[in-house]
């Protein structure tokens, strides 16, 4: 791997550590026993996502991403606020949903990205489906909270 690859990982460790972050934060603020324990579920995945990109830049003598990004920290601070306001389940799933779309893009985005070195696309590859279910399961919690709240 290239210094171009460790880059490129580390961006995805980035914002990863966000989400896990996020996750963990939200499992101790909603009330919702089923919603703690898939965002519990969930920031372990995210956890456990940084710890296999970092080992893959350590792989190449890269020095793993050690924080998260400005977007991910007003991402979560938007979250607190909506959550604060309204419905706080989905406020924190709506957010999450967010979180993940933002994930999903960049994992995407280094995979299709011809200037993404083989040795960083084929981690990013073999982990691009967990991210994808991980994305789905989220979405389509939000799309549930919502129709239940639309109905109520």
């Amino acid at each position: 791997m290239t210094n171009k690859s460790a880059h490129t990982l580390n961006d995805l460790i980035a914002i990863a550590r966000d989400g896990k972050d996020f996750y963990e934060e939200a499992a101790q603020k909603v009330d919702h026993a089923e919603l703690k324990t898939l965002f519990s579920r969930i920031a372990a995945h995210k956890s456990q996502l940084v710890t296999d990109l970092s080992a893959a830049v350590q792989a190449v003598g890269g020095k793993p991403e050690t924080s998260g990004t400005m977007v991910g920290t007003l991402q979560q601070f938007y979250g607190k606020v909506r959550a604060a306001f309204g419905d706080k389940e989905y406020g924190y799933v709506a957010e999450l949903e967010e979180s993940e779309d933002r994930l999903l893009e960049a994992f995407d985005e280094a995979a299709r990205d011809a200037d993404t070195p083989p040795a960083a696309r084929d981690v990013v590859t073999r982990l691009l489906p967990e991210v994808r279910a991980t994305h789905d399961e989220l979405r389509a919690r939000k799309h549930a909270l919502k129709a239940l709240k639309d109905r109520g």
